[in-house]
């Protein structure tokens, strides 16, 4: 009550506010006005806007406007390759107050003790982060996953004050022919909010799928997707991450019209990407480049987010009203010159308010010792089904090519940028090697590895040689996890990833540098994709089409089964 005393006394200008933000303007997303104005805050809420209030702190914002805070509405965090503290540090500075998080990579490698590190992580950290529990692990049955989540090891997390609600629905094969533990999960979750996740899926299987109360999808890439699917009631969350660029595709339907019904995300995203360029800052003034109007692009990324999923007390810049709130120096070029997420001016010593969350999954690498000979194919006289990449995407081609043979082995074709791929298991299971062909990553020679390979992660190595694929592979279980490069049978560069085989336990200005020098060591093999590592993690990852590789083989994902060749 003495609370709510406050705000309203504060609010009428009984009491002085406790902060006021002065003579700036602030960007008023319900009319696309830009509104000179005092900004009053009460703790952790709006109190004052459209007059002259006092404060007991006054801060001049003046020549600057002020926005609401952005909201990243599909992430991996784990993909930051830091653990959810030290990217609460690096990300809420560039204006993003609300992280709306499926911890499914932890979650497929150490089940439900790997969600309550979340959970326990969403507690401490000063950007709101939210998490949508895991609806797929394991992903599909195609793979080896480390761990299981059905419905009753979710249940317990469901009423938990962090959660939303279930996770991106990869399985959208199961869901369309009522695959019974698919059902159980959503039926579980009716009335509450439940993640899409089906690329390229439309017509009746498509009504299918929305019809078990799927309301959101982050895995469009073309126009006629998007708009099908906003037509059929979808929140289309636009994507720009790392591997995952589908901005610029979506640019036409970022419209006044449809800007109720669109909201931003970056699904995984890296911290030198963040460094070079920034967050959701850098989809709003790239937007705004290609002609998006201001309005549009700052609605997506706060007040339509916030009511995709369900959260009514922000998005606004207006009194009652949390207040996370972004001072920028400009629309177009949306670079944050202060941060406030619930009242606080986002500082270096506010993060040192937060208290420790123990890392897990410190042990986690527990794949078979390989060699060469682990990754031989045999000869064959026809054509070999090969991954194709495609620059900007996760989607694999699924090409056939003829390759040369040595002996009685079939090899790469390094003229035709053809590697060989392997998957290996790694979570001590039953030690699964499955060997295929990639095109399009460019390598002359070495090797590239990791344990990040969506979403079972096991060990994905890319390489122009089999002794340096082995040389990769087996040193990642040495590092209890990472990123490694080798060139001539020597590690030329590595990342150690000790959570979960997924997260540093650096801070991430370390492992910024180190992924520069990651990157260096990869195009030093002759690697011509922007980001080889998280294009690596993405080969693996059975439910995008067309063709992908697991530890049991090669997949074909428009029929969703092994193939055998």
């Amino acid at each position: 009550m003495q609370q709510l005393e406050a705000l309203i006394d504060q609010g009428v200008g009984r009491e002085p506010a406790d902060v006021v933000l002065k003579g700036g303007r602030f960007f008023d997303l319900v009319t696309g006005e830009l509104v000179a104005s005092d900004i009053a805050i009460c703790g952790d809420r709006i109190v004052g806007t459209g007059g002259d209030y006092d404060g007991r702190r006054k801060i001049d914002i003046s020549g600057r406007i002020v926005v609401p805070g952005f909201i990243d509405t599909h992430l991996h965090i784990e993909s930051s390759l830091v653990t959810p503290h030290e990217f609460d540090r690096c990300v809420l500075p560039y204006g993003v107050t609300t992280a709306i998080c499926d911890p499914h990579e932890i979650a497929n490698v150490l089940g439900a003790e790997g969600v309550r590190f979340f959970l326990d992580s969403a507690l401490e950290t000063i950007m709101d982060v939210r998490v949508q529990l895991s609806s797929c692990v394991p992903a599909t049955h195609l793979e080896t996953s480390g761990a299981d989540l059905p419905i009753e090891k979710l249940l317990p997390f469901r009423d938990h004050p962090k959660v939303i609600g279930l996770a991106e629905f990869m399985n959208y094969p199961g869901v369309v022919h009522k695959d019974p533990i698919a059902l159980a999960k959503l039926a579980a979750f009716q009335g509450g909010h439940i993640d899409g996740h089906a690329p390229l899926l439309s017509g009746n299987d498509l009504n299918g799928y929305l019809s078990a109360g799927i309301r959101t999808e982050h895995e469009c890439t073309n126009v006629p997707e998007a708009l099908e699917k906003i037509r059929k009631g979808v929140h289309i969350l636009i994507r720009e991450g790392s591997v995952s660029k589908d901005l610029l595709s979506l640019i036409p339907i970022m419209t006044e019209r449809l800007s109720p019904f669109l909201a931003l995300c970056t699904d995984d995203r890296n911290p030198l990407d963040i460094a070079e360029q920034g967050h959701l800052d850098y989809m709003i003034r790239t937007a705004i480049s290609r002609g998006v109007e201001p309005l549009v692009a700052y609605r997506a990324a706060s007040i339509s987010a916030a009511r995709a999923f369900g959260l009514r007390d922000r998005g606004l810049v207006a009194p009652g009203w949390r207040a996370d709130l972004v001072v920028i120096d400009g629309l177009e070029s949306c670079r944050a010159d202060m941060v406030f997420s619930a009242g606080r001016e986002v500082t270096p010593q506010l993060f040192e308010t937060r208290k420790p969350v123990a890392p897990v999954g410190l042990d986690s690498v527990h794949a078979p010792e390989v060699s060469a000979a682990s990754f031989i194919v045999p000869a064959t006289s026809g054509e070999v089904p090969v991954l194709g990449v495609l620059p900007g995407k996760i989607i694999t081609e699924h090409r056939r090519c003829r390759l040369p043979a040595a002996g009685n082995q079939t090899t790469v074709d390094l003229d035709n940028d053809v590697l060989k791929v392997a998957v290996v298991e790694r979570h001590g299971k039953n030690g699964n090697i499955a060997t295929g062909f990639v095109q399009g990553f460019g390598l002359k020679k070495g090797a590239i590895a990791s344990t990040v390979g969506h979403d079972s992660h096991n060990i994905c190595v890319v390489g122009a040689s089999e002794e340096d694929m082995a040389v990769a592979a087996n040193r990642l279980s040495e590092i209890k996890g990472g990123f490694v490069v080798v060139e001539g049978g020597k590690v030329t560069g590595e990342i150690a990833l000790q959570v979960a085989g997924l997260m540093s336990l650096e801070p991430y200005e370390a492992v910024r540098d180190r992924l520069h020098e990651l990157r260096k060591a990869a195009f030093a093999l002759g690697a011509t994709v922007e980001e080889p590592f998280l294009l690596l993690a993405f080969l693996p990852l059975p439910v995008i089409p067309h063709l992908k590789i697991s530890d049991k083989g090669l997949v074909d994902v428009d029929r969703f089964e092994l193939i055998d060749w």
